[in-house]
């Protein structure tokens, strides 16, 4: 039995709720700046009274949304960070990500619960690897862009030369919202260029409060910048002539990029990305079904779950599925249906989370990221609702290109060995493989990159207390395989078949010239890349 909205909201309240939403997430490659920004969007916004260094070094405050020990101790961010917070008339739900390439599948999945994407670009560095993955996978999912260079007090690129690259390198053409006022390592303000005047920043102690900001009319600008106003005037004037000016249309279907200059860490310029964000990012609009059917953001409420994780509270243990609102209302307390089972689930405990910190949810809207207490039913891709059925299109995840072995040490704690292997495999930090052959006490761990079995480890350690070995492999890629296939794959050298927790047979090789050479020998066989779609 389900139970439906408040009849408090009429569909109208809905709409309007949804209209307010800014769902977006902050990705880049590592060290960009992403949790630094995050900290000082929420600082703007007044959402916390200090912004966190976000160097991991010791004596200085961890970011808000950084919670993880590794994460504190190496400066990075390995999971997904949602903030909520309030501007001008606006909700934003921000989705901090993780940088590092070996957490790319866990971006990918913040980028299925999320409208829009503020991308951002080390000054110094340009367009850097895994930064041109996270753009071409905004551009397959459909997700608008804004860009943000950052990092614009130290010294960098040519501001003329950047956007060259990221036209040249994307696709999208660069429409600059601001220019910079001063090379890059002497940042002194911005150029507006939707109304010619000049704001300018003053730094403040270590970048942790409140940057002054004042604005002045272009006369004015010219009388204190000098060549640093006429340089800025001139190159903008050169962009207008190159039609290098923001167009909504244009942004929406991903083949513009609105660019902003900043420094995340000064706080400077992050007034100018809250206020482009409510003036262009898009609201949550209605979203497509697994059918491709649109599923109207008043209709009852559904949503899916796009992130699941635990550990995040040592004095619980409790385990939090991150939910997407796609329609409708949720209330906490709501009993909804479990698409994949058919069942009912009761949402007595929900949250929202800020980083370490939540507090309880009573309700929520299209848009908004609600944590599902002690969830231990939902996996990273279902679908919940209430009267209408609806499932939303699967996750994908991502090919493994590394395996490992993982054992318990002690086997009296096999229990809690089981227990960690299983919970790590629900929340996505590791794809988990098995075969009769080794047994479900040596199960094979695959990953994106080897820095998740480092994760792997640690939490198996300290918050399973299952202290495992791993054991590493000599495969390098999987391709998705069939039942029927496996006793010919089984007499090949250097290959072996295993079983994902979802159902999915993966055929393991050591290297793409052992996969050609089966490939040449059985061309019937059903030998799938696992690719992102």
């Amino acid at each position: 039995m389900n139970s439906g909205p408040s009849s408090s909201h009429s569909p109208a309240d809905v709409r309007a709720q949804a209209a307010r939403r800014r769902t977006f997430a902050v990705i880049s490659h590592p060290d960009s700046g992403k949790s630094t920004l995050t900290e000082a969007l929420a600082l703007h916004a007044r959402a916390i009274g200090m912004a966190g260094a976000v160097h991991g070094k010791a004596g200085r405050r961890a970011t808000v949304s950084d919670w993880m020990t590794m994460e504190q101790e190496r400066g990075i961010s390995i999971t997904s960070a949602a903030l909520q917070f309030e501007y001008r008339d606006c909700v934003f739900n921000l989705l901090d990500t993780p940088g590092h390439a070996d957490f790319s599948e866990d971006t990918y999945r913040v980028l299925s619960a999320v409208d829009s994407a503020v991308m951002l670009v080390d000054a110094a560095k340009g367009l850097e690897a895994q930064t041109m993955k996270l753009f071409e996978v905004c551009a397959h999912r459909g997700v608008p862009i804004i860009t943000v260079i950052n990092k614009w007090d130290r010294p960098g690129m040519e501001p003329l030369a950047l956007m060259d690259e990221i036209q040249e390198r994307t696709g999208m053409l660069p429409t600059p919202l601001t220019w910079p006022v001063g090379q890059s390592g002497d940042f002194r303000g911005v150029l507006d260029r939707l109304t010619g005047e000049y704001t300018k920043y003053t730094r403040t102690d270590g970048g942790a409060n409140l940057a002054g900001e004042e604005t002045f009319a272009p006369e004015t600008a010219a009388e204190l910048e000098g060549e640093a106003w006429t340089t800025a005037v001139d190159e903008s004037d050169l962009l207008d002539m190159e039609d290098q000016n923001h167009e909504e249309a244009t942004y929406l279907e991903g083949k513009s990029t609105p660019v902003l200059f900043a420094s995340a860490v000064l706080n400077f310029g992050v007034h100018k990305i809250l206020d482009t964000l409510v003036d262009f990012a898009p609201a949550a609009e209605a979203r497509p079904d697994a059918a491709g059917e649109p599923r109207p953001v008043d209709a009852p409420f559904s949503g899916f779950v796009f992130k699941v994780q635990a550990g995040m509270d040592s004095n619980h243990r409790d385990r939090l599925a991150y939910v997407r609102v796609c329609s409708g209302v949720f209330e906490r307390g709501m009993v909804v249906t479990h698409a994949a089972t058919g069942k009912p689930f009761a949402t007595k405990y929900a949250q929202q989370v800020f980083g370490r910190d939540r507090e309880v949810i009573d309700e929520a809207f299209p848009g908004d990221v609600v944590g599902l207490v002690n969830a231990s039913a939902l996996r990273v891709g279902d679908s919940l609702y209430i009267e209408r059925k609806v499932e939303f299109p699967s996750i994908p995840t991502f090919s493994p290109e590394h395996f490992m072995v993982i054992r318990a040490k002690d086997s009296s704690k096999y229990k809690q060995f089981r227990r960690g292997i299983q919970q790590l495999d629900h929340e996505g930090v590791i794809q988990v493989l098995r075969s009769d052959l080794r047994g479900d006490q040596a199960p094979v761990l695959g990953a994106v990159g080897p820095m998740q079995f480092e994760v792997v480890e640690d939490r198996m350690n300290n918050e399973f207390n299952a202290p495992s070995t791993l054991e590493r492999l000599n495969f390098s890629l999987a391709r998705r395989t069939v039942a029927e296939d496996v006793p010919t794959l089984a007499r090949e050298r250097s290959v072996e078949v295993l079983s994902r927790s979802d159902g999915e047979l993966l055929a393991l090789f050591s290297d793409r010239w052992r996969l050609q050479g089966v490939e040449r020998a059985h061309p019937e066989l059903t030998l799938e890349p696992l690719v992102v779609s």
